[in-house]
Order: C-alpha cells, then structure tokens, then sequence
C-alpha cells in the first residue's frame, strides 16, 4: 500500500506580494511603517509593492505618504475624498493591487512587518485566505468585547467557522481578491466578503504589538456603526425580527379586539363607539405593522441589489 504524496509548499519568492495599508491620522507612524515592510519584504528577496491609502486624515498623513510613494520604488499613495472607513479604504487598495497575493495590515504598527512572513509561509501551502491569530492582543476592553460581537455575527451570516479566528492582518490569494473587487455593494465588508469568496481558510499565530504613537481610531461608536452595517447591509434578521414582533402585536391586538367586541356584545358599554374603535384601531394597526415589516424586507433585498459599485472616490494617485 502506497502512501499518499506529501504537497510540497510552493516557493514564496516566485509571486509578487501587495500589501494594502488604510491609513487616518497617522502621520507620526506611517512613514516608520512604510520602512519596516519595505525593509522586511526587500530582504527576504520577495517581489512586493506597497499601496497606502488615506482615509480622508485630518492631519498631515497625506503628505507623508505622498512623499514616500515619490521616493520609495513600488510604492503607491491614493487620497480619498473623504473618510469613507476602514473597509472602503481596504477595498480601494484591492481594487489597485497587482500582486498575486494581497495582504493587510494596520498603519500603526501594531502588526509587526516581519509576521507576514508567517502568513504568506502558510499561503504556501495551497490556503486562498489565512487570518492571523494574534498572541495577546494589545487592545482596550471595549474593543475585545466590539470584536466578540463581530465574531459572532460573521459566523451567523458569512459561516466563519468556529475554530477559525478573524483579524484586519490577513492575506488573500488573488482569485479572492478578484471576487471581493467585483462585488457589487455601497457597504463593503472585506472580511465577511473574504470569508465568502474563499474556500481553503485558515488562521496562523502572529504577535500583536502595543500602539507605539497615538491612540486607537476604532471607538465604541464606530464598533457598534460597524455592527449595524455588516446586520443591515449583508442580513435580513433585522427586518426578520420586525416582522416577528409585528406579529407578535398583531396577535395581541386580534385577541384584544376579540375581548373588547365580546365585552360590548354580552357586558355593558359606557362609553358609545368605545368597542367599535378599539377593535379597528387593534386590528388595523397590528396588521400594518405585520405588512410594513415583510415590505421593508423586500425593499431591502432590492436596494442590496442595485447598489451603486462606486461607495468611494479616490481624489489623486502618487505616482500618477
């Protein structure tokens, strides 16, 4: 009995590698970011560019870039006209990426250069997206907890599995990367999108630095803003739970319509009309809330249809 032939990884130096880099208010870090990728993926000897994308910075992170894209061969600046988020940000830089493979990553170091070679390692081994875990997280308590929710959303709608952890340091082979950029949404998700343009997945162990410079731009608020686009824009359990509850009141108005009508058929009335109008206010009222509920799902499945392709614009490009 023969054993079955071992795959052999493939050879990391024979593709060329993007890494995609949104970058908000950054100025005091970027630059320093820009350089240790570049210095890491230069000597390992692997073919690489760099695309930095500013997500509408308030400070002078486009001037930084700009700069660098100027002076630093294979690396590319693009200036949003305004700040769309992270996402949009992502999806602007896959849509100028030529690499055979793609990776992300943060702008403030806090994921360490040298760890994309432990994803791109583990892409050798034939993955078409690989995540990685990180050690320890060096993040605020709200931001685990806004990272559970997150979780447990994608494994509801885009079947993360469960063994699987999820993080913006990621690498994706270029046939995911073509399936994100030609989906057709005004709210682009990369991760959910990744997870369901993908199929070999996996998840590689990498370390996760504390903020060297300035604070984190992901707030409750814009956790929660996140939460509520992946629900409304890629489910239909918001509008599924409307409906619910609609149901729910039409239920309960039909039985107190009843009760009412029985009360003014067999019991006293004091009050002339009174029976007639609670019953109709009842009913009606349950009933467009139940009818409401199931238009509102259908008009959300039509907007996810015809959504425009352009949710950003990109004002200027180094080098042009």
């Amino acid at each position: 009995m023969t054993s079955p032939v071992e795959e052999r990884p493939m050879d990391r130096r024979q593709y060329r590698y993007s890494i995609v880099i949104p970058v908000y208010n950054s100025e005091r870090i970027v630059g320093t970011t820009v350089d240790r990728v570049s210095e890491v993926f230069t000597e390992h000897g692997l073919d690489h560019e760099i695309i930095l994308v500013n997500d509408g910075s308030s400070d002078g992170s486009w001037e930084v870039i700009s700069e660098k894209a100027r002076t630093v061969p294979h690396v590319v600046a693009l200036d949003m006209l305004k700040n769309y988020g992270q996402h949009h940000a992502n999806l602007a830089g896959l849509r100028e990426a030529t690499g055979d493979y793609v990776i992300t990553m943060d702008d403030d170091l806090q994921n360490p250069p040298d760890q994309a070679l432990l994803l791109i390692d583990e892409a050798m081994t034939g993955k078409d997206l690989v995540f990685g875990k990180f050690e320890s997280k060096k993040a605020a308590g709200y931001r685990r907890i806004g990272s559970g929710m997150i979780s447990m959303i994608n494994r509801r709608i885009f079947g993360q599995p469960a063994d699987l952890a999820v993080s913006n340091y990621r690498i994706l082979r270029r046939d995911v990367v073509d399936r994100i950029c030609a989906s057709q949404t005004a709210h682009p998700y990369i991760t959910g999108q990744a997870l369901l343009y993908s199929r070999k997945r996996s998840n590689v162990t990498v370390r996760h630095e504390a903020r060297a410079v300035g604070k984190s731009n992901y707030s409750m608020v814009r956790i929660l803003r996140l939460v509520l686009t992946i629900l409304f824009s890629y489910s239909s359990y918001p509008l599924r739970a409307a409906a619910l509850v609609g149901f729910a009141i039409s239920g309960l108005s039909l039985l107190l319509g009843a009760f009412y009508l029985l009360q003014g058929i067999f019991g006293d009335t004091h009050v002339q009309g009174w029976t007639t109008t609670v019953v109709l206010l009842s009913v009606f009222n349950g009933f467009t809330i139940a009818l409401l509920s199931m238009l509102g799902e259908y008009v959300v499945r039509t907007l996810n249809a015809v959504s425009a392709q352009d949710s950003y614009h990109v004002t200027a490009r180094v080098p042009e």
